[in-house]
């Protein structure tokens, strides 16, 4: 018997398809929302078979919900790297518009509890250090990356509007840098590039000096702390992230050192807007949900680094999974 149903937006995503995982494990049935723009069939295979897992490709301002009891939606659907949503920034931000919008609009009818992903991003490059929930960010609206700030920022101010309206249980979460399983080795982020080069032997690319920092959270501690966040009555914003901070150079000579690696370590142009720091103030998040991350960085690198390493020497091309079961 199950508990009830969880929603996951962007649940075949690296984020979403560890959600799925967990809230399965815990005796949830699971409906994944994922139009398959960066998500990818492949990290939800394995949760095919599950009689209470059903996968729905759409673009989440278009799902519609005809299950049974709904307990909670985890709005996670988004394009979150910058080589992502640098290539398509106008879905981007429709998503964390119409998709929030319609995702709000489910939560208010079945009366279920309205998890909302947002993002360090949203600090831009900051003024404070560490950054707490309190601090309000610097931000560059017009800027390359403000396609992604904004629909979070946006998403973030129509959530906090639900509740005081129309009194949806919402809740917030800002996310700060995460990797683990999943990822994909070229979606434009750090590590995953960073692994994959490291395997291959090739340069080992760092954007500007190298010196701008940033806390790095192992997968598994996120979804600890979002699943303590859904469980709770608090609405948020509320930060998850680790405080271990590190620059890009470091990060990098730590990874080609565990991967065993002589690939050279080469600079390339920084990124527009890119932050200098980066790191959480997770103070609230161990008030209120005595949450912290267990799993030290460098454990989280050789788990990492052995999927990775594990995918490059798989064939590549399995079949493609069913496309699910709509319920």
């Amino acid at each position: 018997m199950v508990k009830g149903r969880i929603v996951v937006t962007g649940g075949a995503g690296f984020l979403g398809s560890h959600l799925c995982e967990r809230a399965l494990n815990d005796g949830y049935g699971v409906i994944c929302v994922d139009n398959l723009l960066t998500g990818r069939l492949a990290n939800i295979a394995h949760l095919m078979a599950a009689e209470e897992f059903a996968f729905v490709e759409c673009d989440v301002a278009d799902y519609a919900y005809h299950g049974g009891d709904l307990v909670a939606i985890l709005h996670f659907a988004s394009a979150a790297s910058p080589a992502d949503y640098l290539r398509v920034p106008v879905e981007t931000l429709l998503t964390g518009a119409l998709g929030t919008r319609r995702m709000l609009e489910i939560a208010r009818e079945r009366d279920a509890r309205f998890l909302l992903a947002s993002t360090s991003e949203v600090y831009g490059d900051p003024q404070v250090h560490p950054q707490p929930e309190s601090y309000w960010g610097h931000v560059n609206p017009i800027g390359p990356r403000s396609c992604y700030d904004e629909a979070k920022r946006f998403a973030e101010a129509l959530t906090t509007a639900y509740r005081g309206v129309h009194g949806t249980d919402t809740a917030i979460v800002r996310l700060f840098n995460t990797f683990g399983p999943r990822m994909r080795a070229h979606d434009g982020r750090a590590i995953p590039t960073l692994i994959s080069q490291a395997l291959a032997g090739e340069p080992m690319t760092v954007t500007g000096d190298g010196l701008q920092t940033r806390s790095i959270c192992y997968v598994d501690d996120l979804v600890e702390g979002v699943f303590r966040m859904l469980w709770s009555d608090h609405p948020g914003p509320c930060n998850l992230g680790s405080t271990y901070e590190i620059s890009m150079l470091d990060l990098a000579r730590l990874i080609r050192d565990l991967v065993g690696s002589d690939a050279p370590i080469v600079h390339v142009g920084r990124p527009t807007d890119d932050p200098r720091v980066r790191r959480p103030d997770i103070a609230l998040a161990a008030k209120i949900l005595s949450w912290e991350p267990s799993v030290s960085m460098v454990d989280g690198l050789r788990s990492t680094i052995r999927w990775f390493a594990a995918q490059s020497a798989s064939v590549i091309g399995a079949p493609t999974p069913a496309s699910g079961r709509r319920p």
